[in-house]
């Protein structure tokens, strides 16, 4: 009974020292009691300004705003590639290389290439002098045409005087003033002459044959003068093409060769990307394209630079979605059906000035805000088309 006795006045005395203990904090004009009414108001009223803040802004600006974050830069990349075969003499380019249209990407040995110029070059020369000896033939079978002419014109001649002097002897001979001899020379004349016209009309004939197989050659070897000059043209453009220059200006990347490599045509040298002229492919839901228009402005948010807001506007819409061009177009027509919402490319072009500047690289992530308050040029492609499909379908009604 002692020992409880004891330990029950233990347990007062304490508990009377923990109440003075908190005593002074408890009592009603303590600075953590007024400090902890003053923070409390500013914490509700810092709370409903930024509330307050943030439903103004989705007020006048964000309920008009359609975001996605399925959007990347994108760049009309040109795979470089060899056009004709052979062992690459040097490329005098590098990854990450700024090259200006015209410039030299890569060099093939050309000397193969050279020597089938100059054989087709050489043909071309042989079939020209073929081409000038025909025709100095035909000059010569003309002259023969003349030639024959003038022999008729005299065959001719001496036909019209060897008839008058037959006739004259015949008349001699009946009244008997002739000898029978001198009528049948006469005569012999006379046969002679016709004979003499009918060979000169006949070699008349030959020479025009002549002239006219001489310039069926001619024609013949112009002709063959135009392939070879066409192979002329082609062992030319080989020998261009042993030269791979940048179509346009850009910068090199992926390179996948080096001097001493054997290249055939479509072997692959490196790629160019235009910088100057990417763009935005985003992909919108189709519940999103509601209010969204060509030529409205789009807040672009690159994930690399996400502090720079770069304005861009919609381009274009793309004809059809995602899906419908994939390999295996989706077949719907089946018994177990789910609805997925489908997702449209949108076009969105970057200003030209921000382009030039080199930071925007094809493949990086972006995250796209239309800004659907200002309505654009025209609507996009799929209400443009079920706009068609209506006229189509009133013009048959």
């Amino acid at each position: 009974m002692a020992y409880r006795d004891e330990y029950a006045q233990g347990q007062g005395v304490q508990g009377d020292a923990a109440r003075d203990r908190a005593a002074p904090d408890a009592a009603p004009g303590t600075p953590r009691r007024r400090l902890r009414r003053v923070l409390l108001p500013l914490a509700l009223l810092a709370a409903l300004g930024a509330g307050g803040r943030e439903g103004y802004a989705w007020y006048t600006t964000g309920r008009f705003l359609v975001s996605t974050d399925d959007a990347y830069v994108q760049a009309d990349i040109a795979t470089l590639a060899a056009k004709v075969s052979g062992y690459l003499a040097s490329v005098p380019v590098v990854n990450g290389q700024a090259v200006r249209a015209g410039d030299v990407i890569a060099r093939i040995d050309d000397g193969d290439y050279r020597l089938a110029l100059r054989a087709a070059e050489d043909k071309l020369a042989t079939q020209r002098s073929t081409i000038a000896r025909i025709a100095r033939q035909v000059e010569a079978a003309r002259a023969q045409v003349a030639q024959g002419e003038a022999q008729i014109e005299a065959a001719r001649a001496d036909q019209v005087r060897a008839a008058a002097d037959y006739q004259r002897q015949t008349q001699l001979a009946q009244s008997e003033f002739a000898a029978r001899a001198r009528l049948e020379q006469a005569k012999a004349d006379r046969d002679r002459s016709d004979a003499n016209v009918k060979a000169a009309e006949a070699a008349l004939l030959a020479a025009k044959a002549n002239v006219a197989v001489l310039e069926a050659q001619g024609r013949e070897a112009e002709s063959l003068a135009a392939e070879l000059r066409t192979g002329v043209d082609r062992a030319a453009r080989d020998l261009s093409f042993t030269e791979l220059r940048a179509p346009f200006d850009g910068v090199i990347g992926n390179k996948a060769v080096e001097a001493g490599a054997y290249v055939q045509p479509g072997s692959r040298v490196a790629a160019l990307v235009p910088l100057d002229s990417v763009r935005v492919d985003a992909n919108f839901k189709e519940t999103q394209l509601a209010r969204m228009r060509v030529g409205q402005p789009v807040h672009i948010r690159v994930d690399a630079w996400p502090d720079r807001d770069i304005l861009g506007t919609v381009e274009s819409f793309s004809p059809a979605s995602g899906s419908v061009f994939s390999l295996l177009p989706p077949d719907n027509a089946t018994g177990n059906f789910t609805k997925i919402v489908q997702r449209l490319p949108v076009r969105v072009k970057v200003p030209a000035e921000i382009a030039r500047e080199g930071l925007l690289r094809p493949g990086l992530s972006v995250v796209a805000k239309v800004d659907t308050r200002g309505l654009g040029a025209e609507a996009p492609e799929p209400r443009a088309v079920s706009h068609a499909a209506a006229q189509r379908h009133a013009a048959r009604e």
